[in-house]
């Protein structure tokens, strides 16, 4: 089968390996028709993180279910189906306690082929894998709209909802990446009365007042973005959520949120060499809350919303490509010609 392989910074390339098989009880095979390239994979693509070479890659996968080993109840083969990036059991404290991603017995998508690939093999695949129901399994629209939920959409929703973001809120979301951009859809969902969305770039900015952000401010203009917050907000909002990670979009958050406010975080921290800016959480009593996002757990209530036509995160894909050009993603995605790039299998 054709696999998505990196061998160092800058290069990805599709290679011929050997097709996964079922190896344990509870595994699936999956055939890949979908899937995605995260910001994340730019981290070992720029050589921002460590990563062995050659080494399979991809953490987003949507196909149609091949095999099952013997104790695989709740899929069968046939059935459409898309999984988060944090494989789980399902069944240990963790997974029953809605942290799938702390799971006794999780695993990487990366130990088992990789879901920028043509198959992949799930292991704990009653725990992981998220069936489709048979009316959308070949609905291409439905499908779009879904795959965001192996991550960003998850990863957005986890960040408004740690942010405390409900009816009635007044709320910031920092980053206008995809999982930003999910955010403003998230806290939106969530009742949000009033939303702000902080970014650097005006194409996708664009994209938060389409999702339902009521204003903007661009970070990449010399006004302070904490005070034109301020200026749109009336000094300050209860909810912020930090969708980078960087410690300047910390800063940020911390700096529009009121005394006893809460700050919703899902980035990824990097470029904490400056400090974390703990002490303006310890003075105005402004909580933290976050961390990595347990989608699995969101991806019922998300995916009827969905299939329900109240909620669409598919116009964070502005670039489509097939597995064969997924090198030309990875490269539009790095210089910021894409915001996240879709590949059909």
């Amino acid at each position: 089968m054709r696999a998505t392989v990196f061998h160092g910074p800058g290069d990805v390339r599709v290679e011929e390996v050997d097709r996964p098989e079922l190896t344990g009880p509870d595994d699936a095979i999956v055939r890949i028709t979908h899937t995605a390239i995260c910001g994340s994979d730019l981290w070992f693509y720029r050589g921002d993180s460590d990563r062995e070479t050659p080494s399979r890659v991809g953490h987003e996968p949507m196909g149609i279910v091949e095999a099952t080993g013997e104790d695989v109840r709740r899929v069968r083969e046939g059935d459409r189906v898309f999984a988060p990036f944090a494989i789980g059991c399902g069944e240990c404290q963790y997974c029953r306690a809605g942290l799938p991603t702390s799971c006794e017995h999780g695993e990487s998508w990366s130990d088992h082929g990789g879901a920028q690939s043509e198959y992949v093999r799930v292991p704990h695949a009653d725990g992981t894998l998220v069936r489709v129901p048979d009316r959308y399994a070949d609905d291409e629209r439905a499908l779009e709209a879904l795959l965001p939920l192996t991550d960003v959409m998850g990863t957005g929703h986890h960040a408004a909802r740690s942010a405390g973001v409900d009816v009635g809120s007044e709320c910031v979301v920092i980053g206008d990446g995809a999982v930003g951009l999910c955010g403003v859809l998230a806290a939106r969902r969530l009742g949000a009365k009033r939303i702000v969305a902080v970014g650097h770039h005006e194409d996708r900015l664009a994209l938060a007042e389409a999702f339902g952000a009521d204003a903007t401010v661009d970070g990449s203009t010399r006004e302070d973005p904490i005070e034109r917050v301020k200026e749109l907000t009336h000094g300050g909002v209860d909810h912020a959520v930090e969708c980078v990670g960087a410690a300047s979009a910390m800063e940020t958050a911390v700096g529009v949120c009121r005394p006893g406010g809460t700050v919703g975080y899902v980035g990824v921290p990097h470029g904490m060499d400056g400090g974390f800016p703990i002490f303006e959480f310890f003075t105005d009593n402004v909580t933290l809350q976050g961390g990595v996002a347990p989608v699995r757990e969101y991806a019922d209530d998300l995916m009827a919303d969905v299939l329900g036509g109240t909620l669409d995160p598919s116009p964070i894909f502005t670039k489509t490509v097939p597995l064969d050009d997924i090198a030309e993603g990875y490269r539009a995605m790095d210089e910021r010609e894409a915001i996240k790039v879709l590949v059909r299998v």
